[in-house]
């Protein structure tokens, strides 16, 4: 947004190893939802989220990944403006309201009220 973006577009191929109990699938997809659902609050911008489907074997054994799909849109207060489900390929269509993201940025003036003072220890692998 800092460098004059209107909107995000992550294109991600995420999943989870299919023996893992539902738990802890439902944890990894929750956490991954919340991540991208934040980038779009962060920056007050439309957020637009593809994640592959389907289960891809592993050339070594008889494991491999099941992608969890749930593509999604957001606005730029994170909220859903159109949603995939986790097991079909889908074309989504959402109707984006690109002034929205001005008035959000005014309203919760993330970006302007940063501490940029306080960002040096981020381009540094580990703080002293």
């Amino acid at each position: 947004a800092l460098a004059g973006a209107d909107l995000l577009l992550y294109p991600t191929a995420i999943g989870w190893d299919p023996s893992d109990d539902d738990g802890e699938k439902q944890r990894q997809l929750n956490a991954w939802i919340t991540i991208q659902r934040a980038h779009g609050i962060a920056n007050g911008l439309p957020v637009l989220v593809a994640n592959r489907t389907g289960f891809e074997q592993s050339p070594e054994d008889d494991s491999g990944i099941q992608f969890w799909g749930n593509s999604f849109v957001c606005g730029p207060q994170g909220e859903f403006l159109a949603q995939a489900d986790n097991d079909n390929e889908q074309v989504l269509l959402a109707d984006l309201d690109m002034q929205r993201s001005e008035s959000v940025r005014r309203i919760w003036p993330y970006l302007r009220d940063r501490r940029v003072d306080a960002y040096g220890d981020l381009t540094k692998r580990y703080r002293d």
